[in-house]
């Protein structure tokens, strides 16, 4: 009889080798929770397509933040859904919209227990559900959209957010806003751009959560689902221009873009575990069809495992217990 001369199987005879040699470790302070806050609301409203998640009163995201903050996980990124919006999504860079003063909240809440985040776009604000403003064709026009953003940007670094995403996909956003926060005296806030940002499918459970008046797509800036290497050029331009992390966005389904950007660039890099693939995980394992805690650890050990060095995903404070009980 001939015998194997390697035996890989040695390395996974038992739990204590399996952990002694594993290559690739999760813990809690990689994970991000998204959190949504909705003006005039007295108490938490459930999001339908995304079980377990909820919009929030200021004071629900008080408690939501102060739970985070306990269970060791990174930071929070906040999305603000106000009552009014208008073409050019005023609320957005009022000192007194909804986002600026959930982070005033949040950030007397947990002060630097948390890195308190804030999202940097424009669609939550506006009438017409785009991420900039519209011309009069209807199509986005970049360059006025960037003086909203870095109008935005300022507004939020004095509202005491000390990282920003950055997630519009407009082009030179980043070097747009960097300027614009260092001559505020922001020069310390730190940029995070949605660097790799998809058009794709599997964003219409965060459009119900943040109430999305989108007509149409956003497919003549996000980027196209077949492309990588374009993935890659977006993330290299954005550290050029002055960005400290870089985004891929949906996570599950371009973690070849991730591993591609981990490799092109020197800061570090993140990926968001968007609403769908926490809708089509939570909807599975509703069903019996799949080990809910199993498919979770899994999906976000797979997407650290292809280059993440920080994943922001809904399920942020529930994984980091899980991690807690089998460090």
């Amino acid at each position: 009889m001939t015998f194997p001369t390697h035996r890989p199987r040695r390395l996974r005879q038992s739990p204590a080798v399996r952990r002694l040699v594993r290559e690739t470790h999760l813990v809690p302070s990689q994970l991000v929770l998204p959190a949504f806050v909705r003006e005039g609301l007295t108490e938490p409203v459930p999001i339908g397509s995304m079980p377990g998640i909820v919009q929030h009163s200021l004071d629900s995201l008080r408690r939501a933040a102060a739970d985070a903050a306990a269970s060791g996980i990174g930071g929070i990124m906040l999305f603000g859904v106000p009552e009014v919006r208008d073409a050019i999504g005023s609320q957005a860079d009022d000192p007194d919209g909804i986002l600026n003063v959930a982070t005033r909240a949040v950030v007397e809440e947990v002060g630097d227990a948390l890195v308190v985040q804030t999202d940097l776009c424009l669609d939550e604000f506006t009438d017409h559900g785009h991420c900039g403003v519209l011309r009069a064709d209807g199509a986005v026009d970049n360059d006025e959209t960037l003086l909203r953003y870095a109008a935005m940007a300022i507004a939020q670094a004095d509202a005491g957010s000390p990282l920003l995403g950055l997630s519009g996909m407009m082009d030179g956003q980043v070097a747009h806003v960097r300027a614009a926060l260092d001559d505020a005296g922001h020069a310390d806030t730190i940029l995070l751009a949605y660097a790799a940002k998809y058009a794709g499918a599997f964003y219409g459970p965060f459009r119900e959560a943040v109430d999305s008046q989108l007509k149409g797509d956003r497919r003549a800036y996000q980027l196209d689902p077949a492309n990588a290497r374009e993935g890659v050029r977006e993330a290299v331009t954005d550290v050029e221009e002055g960005a400290d992390i870089v985004m891929v966005k949906p996570a599950m389904p371009y973690l070849d873009v991730l591993a591609d950007v981990r490799a092109a660039v020197g800061v570090p890099v993140w990926a968001y575990q968007v609403s769908g693939e926490y809708a089509m995980i939570e909807a599975a394992a509703a069903h019996g069809w799949i080990d809910r805690r199993g498919a979770i650890s899994e999906s976000l050990l797979g997407i650290r495992r292809a280059g993440a060095d920080a994943i922001l995903t809904y399920w942020a404070v529930e994984a980091a217990g899980w991690l807690r009980e089998t460090r």
